[in-house]
């Protein structure tokens, strides 16, 4: 049997050697996590992780990061546990990456690149491949010296996937060309977008938010009975995903989209701000937060600074923690106490579901508005808009017309206020 190679799938997976620096700025638990993390990020890219090295320093070396002792030390192990490519949890600078490259003769990444790599690789649509690139060229803007060396002798492999493949010999002012040509490319996507959610005004929009991997695609298909991609690999979703969720009493739209982490790419996050705009534009915010993780309030974190950054301090949020049948009983009573307004629950095995969405309800109502309009019979348009989208609890029939009062969404009523103008002015006529 043939295996079919893929850039997560490779005959022969590249051995990685990651490598971190803590000291004054992070302490060595916070620097384990982060190459725990980069660990995750490396297999999801489709490399195997041989070793990890952490070393103590109160800054990174400007011209190599790790120093030189260390750098004679990193071209030991390379040959000795015959490592295919360095990765460093740190952005590097050019300068760096060349002293690296000299000092070791191995390939080079930064957790950046790696992140862009695996963008590269999930990218499918046309907005999400053309940010990817987009992304991907900003970043090799500043490093276009070592690239351009190092690309034309690359086999493959990770840190090679997106246009640094086909463009070896552009050279700066193309390279700026074509950011200019995908910037506009995206400024068109951008206005689609704004111009399909127009249509989607008057419905109440729900965003899931969240760490990657905290299970919001998970969430997404048992809410919706859909089939989301979901899987236990980071970023398994790139793309906004718009699916309609049918309450008891409300419809809402419901969006997943890209996951956070930390040290996300200004770049990326840049870049992927139009896809984000489902998020910036939502009536409300479900945080989806991996309960059964060991960094729960840093990934929280993460993702409010995240959100700050995007300017949605202002949308309603709802702490949802996830996964929660994998907490032992005293671990889940202990969260509770901490977070006591936030829904627990199980994407995967529904538990916790019907909570979440009696409580989606409830929000939602706390949004409407009571209403009384005495609507003339000739105006029968009218009476059916609010008979189709309000709470209509009761109707009192004159000569003159119809008096209906019940409650509404703001959005709804805006939209009615607006038809009655309408209506008006056609009378006129």
């Amino acid at each position: 049997m043939i295996e079919e190679v893929t850039p997560n799938n490779q005959l022969e997976k590249e051995r990685a050697l990651l490598v971190g620096v803590y000291g004054s700025d992070t302490l060595r638990y916070e620097a384990e996590e982060y190459i725990a993390e980069l660990e995750m990020l490396a297999f999801t890219a489709g490399a195997i992780t041989v070793d990890k090295i952490l070393q103590n320093r109160m800054h990174p070396d400007p011209a190599s990061y790790v120093g030189k002792g260390k750098l004679q030390e990193l071209k030991a192990i390379i040959g000795e546990l015959k490592i295919d490519v360095l990765i460093f949890d740190d952005d590097l600078t050019a300068t760096q990456i060349r002293n690296i490259e000299k000092g070791t003769k191995a390939k080079v990444l930064d957790r950046s690149g790696l992140i862009l790599d695996i963008f590269a690789s999930r990218a499918k649509t046309s907005a999400a491949k053309t940010q990817v690139e987009l992304a991907q060229l900003q970043y090799l803007l500043p490093r276009l010296t070592r690239f351009w060396t190092h690309l034309s002798r690359q086999k493959g492999g990770i840190g090679t996937k997106g246009p640094g493949e086909t463009q070896i010999e552009t050279d700066r002012r193309l390279i700026s060309r074509r950011i200019s040509v995908l910037k506009g490319k995206l400024d068109k996507l951008d206005r689609q977008r704004t111009t399909q959610r127009k249509g989607r005004d008057d419905l109440v929009r729900i965003s899931l938010v969240g760490y990657t991997n905290a299970g919001k695609s998970t969430l997404m298909n048992t809410l919706t009975e859909t089939d989301v991609l979901a899987e236990d690999r980071l970023f398994a979703t790139l793309d906004s995903t718009v699916r309609r969720l049918d309450l008891e009493n409300h419809t809402v739209l419901l969006s997943d989209t890209v996951g956070f982490i930390r040290k996300l790419p200004h770049d990326l996050i840049e870049s992927f701000k139009s896809t984000l705009d489902e998020v910036r534009e939502s009536d409300y915010m479900l945080h989806v937060v991996d309960a059964s993780s060991s960094t729960i309030e840093e990934y929280i974190d993460v993702v409010d600074q995240t959100l700050d950054d995007l300017g949605t301090r202002g949308n309603k949020k709802l702490l949802v923690f996830n996964k929660i049948d994998l907490l032992p009983p005293e671990a889940l009573k202990e969260l509770k106490q901490i977070y006591p307004d936030a829904i627990y629950l199980s994407a995967a095995r529904a538990i916790g579901i019907g909570k979440l969405k009696d409580h989606l309800e409830k929000l939602i109502e706390e949004n409407y508005v009571n209403f009384e309009y005495k609507i003339p019979l000739s105006q029968y348009k009218a009476a059916a808009f609010l008979h189709d989208e309000a709470v209509v609890d009761k109707e009192q029939y004159e000569a003159s017309g119809v008096i209906i009062s019940g409650s509404m969404s703001k959005k709804v009523k805006n939209r009615f206020e607006t038809l009655l103008l309408e209506i008006d002015g056609t009378s006129g006529q």
